[in-house]
């Protein structure tokens, strides 16, 4: 007997990027002292209101078999912050619970694609993406960004590569590189989209965590909302990662055949995390403040001691967790630098080498540990690099 090719070639084949990772998660459990600036994990806990409030759901009894396609308060929730973001008048048959994001992006892409078809995303990119489209048998094919260009995707670029695809994922505020897609970058990718008849699919997880411009879904923009799939979670704008609770919005004929997946696969959210949520969700952008301000702290931090340095490069750190560090002129590639760095220093940071072919030589730092911590490991990575490029100088 043998096992799916679907299932065996998830990732690929090789290493799946994340060796340094796993190493430093190894070192810590033998004793050693990591700082740990590697997954997008809060450093906070779930605020104590929304625990309450799952609390008391859950010993109100809803404990049950929730309604697969969402409890009917949070659908309308999610309804009202989407119409409210987008402008296009949204309901709560346009809106799918789901058990996180995760789940999202491997529905959308369920939805969008059929076995061999070609599916877009965009390099660099969240580590799941390349796996998520091959779990649903299509293609994954990756069109490259550029450093140059700040990681903001060029049109032409995506237009070359979608003769022949039938969808195209994206993720603004960006998940490895902090940048948010300007308007003209969503106007250039709509506009491929239209021409070229693709799905869109949006992940939209992080626009809680914009530190410069704004957050345009490109939902909102003319056309695109009868193409657009939106995937949201409850995870980063609420610090509910182990809670699983997200959502896609999109069409209405699309919601009713995905609530049909979901009836064969997820069979729904639990009711207590949902009631959850949607107490999260009401209780409005001040809790959502809260959740980031750590984020958007540390970012500043980060600005005003990179200032006092000439050897790292940062990509402009314009929304999300994370800064995305060029290290290439300490002559190393970012996994040579990051693993270089776990052995001299006991920081841990992800090479963009994890997260695709156009962030190499280039490191990914989640702000993801206090303040203080954060600053001295900061310091500490920012004294190494430069004792690189001087060794590279030298020789």
């Amino acid at each position: 007997m043998q096992l799916s090719h679907r299932i065996t070639h998830l990732t690929g084949g090789g290493s799946d990027g994340w060796d340094v990772f796993y190493r430093a998660r190894r070192m810590k459990a033998e004793g050693v002292p990591v700082a740990e600036l590697t997954i997008g994990e809060h450093d906070i806990r779930t605020h104590a209101s929304i625990l309450a409030a799952m609390d008391a759901s859950a010993k109100g009894g809803h404990t049950g078999y929730a309604m697969v396609p969402g409890v009917a308060s949070l659908r309308e929730t999610v309804a009202k912050r989407i119409e409210a973001q987008t402008g296009v008048p949204t309901t709560a048959d346009n809106v799918l619970i789901t058990p996180g994001g995760q789940a999202a992006l491997f529905a959308a892409h369920a939805a969008t694609c059929n076995s061999g078809d070609t599916a877009l995303y965009l390099d660099p990119y969240y580590a799941t993406y390349p796996g998520t489209i091959r779990g649903v048998g299509a293609i994954a094919k990756a069109v490259q960004t550029h450093a140059e260009d700040a990681f903001q995707p060029r049109a032409a670029d995506i237009d070359a590569a979608a003769e022949g695809a039938v969808s195209l994922l994206i993720n603004s505020p960006n998940n490895p590189t902090g940048v948010v897609y300007s308007r003209e970058t969503l106007e250039g990718i709509a506009e491929v989209c239209k021409t070229r008849d693709l799905w869109l699919i949006s992940d939209e997880v992080y626009d809680t965590q914009v530190w410069e411009g704004e957050h345009i879904s490109p939902r909102a923009l003319p056309g695109m909302a009868e193409r657009t799939l939106i995937v949201g979670s409850m995870s980063k704008s609420h610090a509910m990662t182990g809670s699983r609770c997200g959502w896609i919005v999109g069409p209405e004929k699309v919601i009713n055949h995905l609530i049909n997946l979901a009836t064969h696969t997820t069979y729904g959210v639990p009711g207590f995390i949902q009631d959850a949520a949607d107490f999260a969700l009401n209780a409005g952008a001040e809790l959502e403040a809260e959740v980031a301000a750590p984020f958007r702290r540390r970012r500043q931090l980060a600005k005003e001691i990179l200032a006092g340095q000439n050897t790292l490069g940062l990509v402009p750190a314009q929304g999300a967790m994370y800064l995305m560090l060029d290290v290439r002129a300490t002559g190393m590639s970012g996994e040579e630098f990051a693993n270089a760095l776990l052995d001299t220093h006991h920081i841990a940071v992800m090479p963009g080498e994890s997260f695709g072919k156009a962030a190499a030589g280039h490191i990914r730092v989640a702000m993801t540990i206090a303040d203080e911590a954060f600053a001295q490991a900061l310091q500490t990575l920012c004294t190494f690099a430069a004792e690189r490029a001087n060794t590279v100088a030298a020789q």
